[in-house]
């Protein structure tokens, strides 16, 4: 079982997308026995919230629902979690920060590095922009995720 942590800042908009629209294309290729997901924050703000409503909204017009509550990143995530995909460099660094020893290091990438057609390095957070933000989020999550569905299946 190949087992997949999204991270973002809060837990609310960015990384449950991701959680979600990898469980779809994970459910769509069969494959929802080899591969499991999960979601979390590097900070505390909305633990025990559901997703924000602008991103479910966003996330319904693709077809995906967007399911979970807000939980932060624990060191114990390193050793539970095979792939640590951080959204932005700011969450990269943040989740580094845990692993002192650097012995974790290989399980942690962003996101955007599996983007096929995007050339974004970084999935921008839409919290405090308009419906345009959101609807640009799913879409970059969706080109990504089905990057890292073909990396996580050729490895």
């Amino acid at each position: 079982m190949t087992k997949l942590l999204f991270v973002c800042l809060g837990n609310i908009c960015r990384s449950p997308s991701a959680e979600n629209i990898m469980n779809h294309l994970i459910k769509q290729a069969g494959l929802s026995d080899r591969i499991t997901c999960d979601s979390a924050g590097t900070a505390s703000y909305h633990v025990g919230s559901p997703p924000d409503r602008r991103m479910a909204a966003a996330a319904k017009n693709q077809g995906i629902e967007l399911l979970g509550a807000g939980r932060q990143f624990q060191r114990n995530d390193f050793e539970s979690f095979d792939l640590i995909l951080a959204m932005d460099r700011e969450n990269y660094r943040n989740i580094l920060a845990l692993d002192n020893a650097g012995k974790y290091k290989e399980k942690v990438r962003l996101m955007c590095d599996f983007c096929q057609k995007y050339d974004l390095k970084e999935v921008p957070d839409p919290y405090y922009g308009g419906p345009e933000g959101f609807d640009r989020v799913i879409d970059l999550l969706f080109d990504a995720c089905g990057g890292l569905l073909e990396y996580v299946i050729s490895h």
